[in-house]
């Protein structure tokens, strides 16, 4: 992983598809020193748990062939609409002067998804992305991560 340069009140949010830590240095380029500044959590029950239903039929026009209808993966759905808001928030951070550079440490899948959501004005702000899954570790362990 290349090692990046944090700013004084640059954002570090690491995340994956049911977590968001957003964290901010409130040390300098040389002394990082990351607080965490909100933390977003989305419940993600279990498939059964969130759709019961049977997978969907489709009834050709003609003939009486049926076929099934691949059923709803609600997690994927779950993970993209959390990471949408999380996209809405940072939009939010940046046109409202919270912060004006954002970097993003996720997993592959998650920066996959959250990408076609930032806005124009956190694609100015992004100082880059980082493909690494950091969301469950303590922040002096990513702080090391990041800066190892």
């Amino acid at each position: 992983m290349e090692k990046i340069r944090i700013g004084t009140g640059d954002w570090i949010v690491v995340c994956d598809g049911g977590k968001a830590l957003i964290l901010e240095n409130r040390g300098d380029c040389v002394f990082p020193n990351l607080h965490t500044r909100e933390v977003h959590e989305q419940p993600n029950p279990s498939t059964h748990a969130q759709g019961s239903d049977a997978p969907g039929r489709v009834h050709q026009s003609s003939g009486g062939a049926r076929s099934s209808v691949e059923q709803t993966d609600w997690h994927d759905e779950s993970e993209r609409a959390f990471l949408k808001t999380l996209a809405e928030r940072l939009d939010l951070a940046v046109t409202s002067g919270e912060t004006s550079a954002v970097t993003m440490v996720a997993s592959p899948r998650a920066l996959g998804m959250i990408r076609s959501d930032y806005s124009a004005a956190v694609r100015k702000a992004l100082h880059g992305e980082i493909a690494k899954d950091l969301v469950k570790m303590p922040v002096y362990e990513i702080e090391k991560q990041l800066l190892a």
